[in-house]
């Protein structure tokens, strides 16, 4: 399967230098760059349906956590933002269960698409993760399933919506909550967000919409799914270094299993 048979090239022309540099510039202005329509309704229908044959084999999972996504401090009482706890569940597919003839397998190995990614990320090189299940995920959450508020360690995530829900499911996040590098944790801010009195940014995505996100420094969820229909997100993970692994214990906690 070729590019042009997955993504809309004529709205996203992604080899071209100066689309890439525009790009470029409106993600490192707002840490989010959402991209409606790039996968193409032929290839995001047959990414569904990929899915639905496959949902026998998804690994469900319901799990608490404090946002930080750390063990506890005991430095700080349990109902501080530090070790405050909320909910996240949700169904996976990893990258071995992910057919070889896939769409989504196509886009994720493609030379132009992996130049594109790194031209607009600011990286050298993206490599595939050397585990056989991180590489491309793709998250099932039926009603009533959330992502709980967290900051990501990584520096950005590529995500890919597959099947928007029918109600609920938003996905919201605030921006600059927390400056990791320099250690300050943001516990007011976090506090207010876990409490519903800050403003939180929201977005819903149709299916086919790629959307880049640094997620170290902004705090963000997936809402409750509030209908019926499954909401499916494919998470296209990438590494700056070659031969990197995901840590034993985070691949039990995400997939149940190490390979």
């Amino acid at each position: 399967m070729s590019l042009t048979d997955i993504v809309d090239l004529g709205t996203f022309p992604i080899a071209d230098p100066g689309f890439r540099a525009t790009c470029k510039t409106e993600f490192d202005k707002d840490g989010v760059l959402v991209m409606p329509g790039f996968v193409r309704p032929a290839a995001i229908t047959a990414i569904r349906d990929e899915g639905e044959a496959n949902r026998d084999k998804v690994y469900g999972k319901t799990e608490q956590h404090n946002v930080y996504l750390s063990q506890p401090d005991p430095e700080f009482p349990g109902d501080h933002p530090r070790n405050r706890l909320v909910t996240s569940s949700k169904g996976c597919l990893t990258d071995d269960q992910i057919p070889s003839t896939s769409a989504l397998r196509a886009l994720y190995d493609d030379p132009t698409f992996r130049s594109f990614l790194c031209d607009v990320l600011g990286e050298a090189e993206l490599h595939a993760y050397a585990d056989p299940l991180s590489s491309i995920n793709l998250h099932f959450h039926e009603k009533g399933q959330e992502l709980g508020w967290h900051f990501d360690n990584s520096s950005f995530s590529i995500t890919l919506m597959v099947q928007p829900p029918q109600a609920g499911g938003q996905f919201e996040y605030v921006t600059a909550v927390r400056d990791a590098d320099t250690g300050e944790m943001g516990f007011d801010h976090v506090a207010e967000i876990l409490d519903g009195t800050a403003p939180v940014n929201t977005m819903e995505a149709e299916a086919g919409t790629l959307i880049f996100f640094r997620g170290r420094n902004a705090l963000h969820r997936v809402a409750p799914n509030g209908g019926e229909c499954t909401r499916m997100l494919a998470v296209l993970a990438y590494n700056a270094e070659p031969g990197v692994s995901l840590s034993e214990s985070a691949r039990m906690t995400f997939y149940g299993r190490l390979n």
